[in-house]
């Protein structure tokens, strides 16, 4: 947790290599830097002040320190001076070595003697009442002194090389002999010129002397002890990462300051937790940190060349860091004991010599510090506050955002992205960047490098293209730049701004892979599939949709705070935490993925990070299907992401049992996954990130997590299962097609592994498990194998039910169609899905038709009378006339004449003449039937005719 106070900060040297040291009364502090200076620093005083500075050097400072009458400073000429103390009044030179220059000055507890370390192989011990006095300790190191250290007692001096080992030295009795070697703490830096050179690997000894703390070369603080000289334990963080470049002890050895990442903490010798973070500079780390000796003040300096003062770092309601409590002592210390107020009233007798019956005051530990003290009203109102109890709680640190493939920048040089289609590289020129883009195939892509004077802090390498974004600065608005790999249209690069105020978090491009080469730079190249799409996520929570052509499709509503993303061929995984969180050490993470079509929402996971670990990597398999790698070594796959609201988390694999990590400490780098192979780059120690020169990408095979441990079987099992996997996320982009050639190559492979473990069953005599292995087959020629294992074996029995279970699939849908069928299922109960559920739909009801309760409507009746039917009346006037011209066929029957059809209706009409009724008509008599239909019922399709 933070504290309430805050640092104030001053510009006290120029960037580079900064010191600090407190005099011993703490009332001042000594700052020294490569611009040849020592600042004298009064702790009292403000930022406001004008420091006094020692201008006698010749070179770059590099080390400065306090004794009892003098402060000493040091540096690369080479040259120890000795000062008036509190003052800039110079007395004279302690030590001139020959030409090397000085990396460590130390004091001894005493104030009377100062350790001088050097590029040389040896140590000085001189003598400051008595500078010809010097005791040279040499035999230790094989390369140069970079700090020294003293036990408490000031018999011990330890002493740090760059040859990654602590030397003890003990010259307690005149003659310094070497006690004991660590090796295999601290890192092995040769460099002088290095920023890791510039870290602090000094032994900071606790004040009982009983061990010293280290920052080890596996980003651990770890604790040595002084009576065998290993390690004891460690001080680690999961909310903090990264190598720790500066520690040091408060007074009393209750609290521990270390740096790391731009940020000072501040532990608790006791839990080994971290109790308070302060930021640092930013773009800059903390070289040299330092506690006041006698009161409660932090100091530091970093390659800024700022000197940090937090006052009140440690709360009132805290363990004071000065006052001696049992914390500070492993021992312990006697105090008197306190009158008790009497039970009965009455005090208990003492003699003359002043002896209690309880044999003396000194028989009681303070194991309380000085918690038996009685303090004064006033302190204890302060600590009691408002009268309630109070409970510090540690809450997780909630991850920032991060750029999938991205590093920090780390001596002018910095990964923007790095996966499986290339590298982009920037290195700082001050006021600009270089760009250089590489690829791995460079038969589809051409690599460039262009000069960047917007300063990029985030890229994305996708397959249509490469995406650029720069923060906001001054009046200039955050931008976002996409160069398409095509060549054939010279206006391919867009820009894209954003509002003022507004800065990217992450992007993402996706887009088909291209089926030749993006080289082609006639109009039929390789981009004709078009430009892909990209997708940018802003700190005003959205996520912003574009076109590979810069053209804006929509922008979304991001829930929580963003945290990366990574684009495919049809989908956008979006990372993101809804809410807070947790106290357990869980960061509540929630993958989203969301379709460049018509931006439908496929799936919301929670991601299957274990409790106190990060995500590290996020991206796509080669296959398409989504994975995700974190910092407890898992890797996940997402399985039927392409059936909606239906996909699982499946662990791919676990580094951690890897075979070549057994007894090595390394991790690992993401970069790409496929089937089999998990594409990475090795890192050593604890290295967060890899460096420079470009490592190659190293290819681990992919094992499934199984715990089965039988040599035989266990391979095949693993194996057939991870393939599956892998089958079924091809399938599910089939659509209707029931197969493909892949598919029912890697189907066949499949069967032979599972006749493999049939036969070991047969073999086994393990009926149940060769059914269960034949249900699995896919082709009837497979399943035929299997039962020919079976009457091989002479297992009449079990081959008899194969032969059942092939007639069955003979007979019934094969597998390929199974899963057709399935996925067309999907789609009719995703449609139910879709209904809205009961008392939520506050639409209008849907419109019912009842045609027994609608209202009556008058008809409009069309007669031969009517104005509109003159052509029918006029035709009937005529029919008498028409009638008599029709002539017989030669067969003797009436023949038809053509215009028939159009009379039909006058016969059903009636005749023009008036006829009383009942009369029958002369001209037209009514036909006779001639058959009669019987419809027979309960829906018999038979129908007889009767003549």
């Amino acid at each position: 947790m933070a504290s309430s106070s805050k640092a104030i900060s001053n510009s006290a040297h120029q960037q580079g290599q900064t010191c600090i040291a407190f005099s011993r009364d703490g009332k001042i502090a000594y700052t020294g830097g490569l611009d040849t200076l020592v600042r004298i620093w009064h702790t009292d005083e403000g930022e406001d002040q004008e420091p006094e500075a020692a201008y006698e050097a010749d070179e770059g400072i590099t080390a400065v320190a306090a004794a009892s009458d003098c402060w000493l400073s040091g540096g690369h000429d080479s040259e120890v001076r000795r000062y008036l103390p509190g003052k800039a009044q110079f007395v004279g030179l302690v030590a001139s070595l020959a030409g090397a220059p000085i990396r460590s000055l130390a004091v001894d507890p005493s104030g009377r003697r100062v350790a001088v370390a050097s590029d040389e192989l040896s140590v000085k011990i001189i003598d400051l009442d008595e500078i010809t006095n010097v005791v040279v300790l040499q035999g230790g190191h094989k390369k140069r002194i970079r700090k020294t250290t003293w036990h408490p007692l000031g018999s011990i001096l330890t002493t740090s090389s760059s040859d990654g080992t602590i030397v003890a030295w003990n010259i307690s009795d005149g003659e310094a002999k070497v006690e004991d070697v660590i090796d295999g703490v601290i890192p092995e830096v040769a460099d002088p010129e290095s920023p890791e050179f510039m870290h602090d690997c000094s032994a900071v000894w606790h004040p009982s002397g009983q061990y010293f703390f280290a920052a080890s070369r596996t980003h651990e603080i770890v604790t040595i002890s002084r009576s065998t000289w290993t390690r004891t334990s460690s001080l680690s963080d999961p909310n903090t990462t990264g190598a720790t470049t500066a520690l040091a002890l408060s007074a009393n050895g209750v609290y521990l300051a270390s740096a790391c990442n731009q940020e000072v903490l501040i532990w608790s010798v006791q839990t080994k937790r971290v109790l308070w973070r302060h930021p640092g500079t930013p773009n800059a780390f903390t070289i040299q940190i330092a506690f006041s000796p006698t009161e409660n003040l932090l100091a530091w300096t970093d390659t800024e060349g700022v000197l940090s003062r937090w006052r009140d770092a440690i709360p009132a309601s805290s363990p004071d860091p000065i006052r001696q409590t049992a914390v500070s002592s492993a021992q312990g210390t006697t105090t008197k004991r306190k009158s008790t107020p009497p039970l009965w009233g009455e005090e208990v007798a003492v003699d003359a010599e002043g002896d209690d019956p309880y044999g003396g005051d000194d028989w009681i530990i303070d194991d309380l510090g000085n918690g038996m003290e009685e303090e004064p009203e006033g302190v204890r109102a302060t600590r009691a506050g408002d009268g309630f109890v109070k409970e510090m709680v540690s809450i997780t640190k909630a991850q920032p955002a991060f750029q999938p493939g991205s590093t920090p920048m780390e001596n002018k040089k910095r990964y923007l992205a790095y996966n499986m289609v290339g590298v982009i590289e920037v290195t700082d020129q001050d006021t600009h960047h270089i760009v250089n883009v590489e690829f791995h195939d460079r038969s589809t892509r051409k690599g460039y490098h262009f000069t960047d004077h917007f300063k990029y802090d985030l890229g994305y390498l996708g397959e249509r293209g490469v995406l650029f974004a720069c923060p906001p600065e001054l009046d200039h608005p955050a931008q976002v730049i996409y160069k398409p790999y095509g060549t054939w249209s010279a206006q391919g690069d867009w820009t894209y701004a954003l509002p003022k105020g507004q800065r990217v978090l992450g992007l993402a491009a996706g887009g088909e892979r291209p089926m030749q080469s993006l080289r082609d730079p006639s109009s039929s190249g390789g981009d004709i599939q078009g430009q892909g799409n990209i997708v940018i996520a802003t700190n005003s929570g959205d996520i912003t949709f574009l076109s590979g052509s810069g053209m804006e499709r929509i922008v979304l509503g991001l829930e929580g705070e963003y945290v990366t993303m990574a684009a495919a061929e049809e989908y956008v995984l979006v990372v993101h935490r809804p809410g807070a969180t947790t106290i357990d050490g869980s960061q509540s993470l929630v993958a989203t993925l969301i379709s460049f079509e018509d931006f439908q929402v496929l799936q919301e996971k929670p991601l299957p990070i274990p409790k106190g670990h990060t995500l590290r990597w996020i991206g796509t398999t080669e296959e398409g299907g989504p994975a995700i790698y974190d910092s407890a070594g898992y890797m996940h796959v997402m399985i039927n992401h392409r059936r909606p609201n239906r996909a699982a988390w499946a662990r791919l694999m676990d580094t951690n049992a890897l075979e070549r990590k057994q007894g090595k400490d390394e991790s690992y780098w993401p970069v790409g996954l496929n089937q089999d192979t998990f594409m990475c780059l090795i890192l050593k120690g604890r290295q967060e990130h890899p460096g420079f020169p470009r490592p190659l990408i190293q290819e681990l095979p992919v094992h499934l997590p199984f715990r089965n441990q039988d040599p035989t079987d266990s391979p095949i099992e693993e194996r057939i299962a991870r393939e599956r996997i892998h089958i079924n996320l091809a399938r599910d982009a089939l659509g209707d097609e029931l197969s493909s050639p892949d598919i029912d190559r890697r189907e066949i492979e499949l069967d032979k592994q599972l006749l493999k473990l049939v036969q070991a069953a047969c073999k086994a005599d393990k009926a149940p498990r060769v059914i269960e292995l034949v249900k699995r087959l896919h082709f009837p020629n497979s399943i035929s194998a299997a039962s020919q294992l079976a009457g091989f074996y002479r297992l009449i029995g079990l081959q008899e039910k194969i032969e059942a279970i092939k007639l069955w699939r003979n007979e019934n849908a094969t597998p390929a169609e199974e899963a057709r069928e399935g996925r067309r299922g999907l789609a009719y109960e995703d449609a139910l899905l879709a209904r809205p559920k009961p008392f939520q739909n506050f639409n209008p009801p849907p419109r019912v038709e009842r045609p027994g309760l609608t209202r009556s409507t008058g008809i409009v009746e069309q007669t031969e009378f009517t104005a509109s039917n003159a052509a029918i009346r006029t035709g009937r006037l005529q029919a008498p006339e028409e009638s008599t011209s029709r002539s017989a066929s030669p067969e003797g029957k009436r023949k038809r004449n053509e215009n028939d059809d159009d009379l039909a209706p006058s016969v059903f009409d009636g005749d023009v003449k008036r006829r009383a009724v009942g009369e029958y008509d002369a001209v037209m008599p009514l036909p006779k039937p001639s058959a009669c239909i019987f419809v027979q019922p309960w829906g018999r399709n038979k129908i007889d005719h009767v003549s």
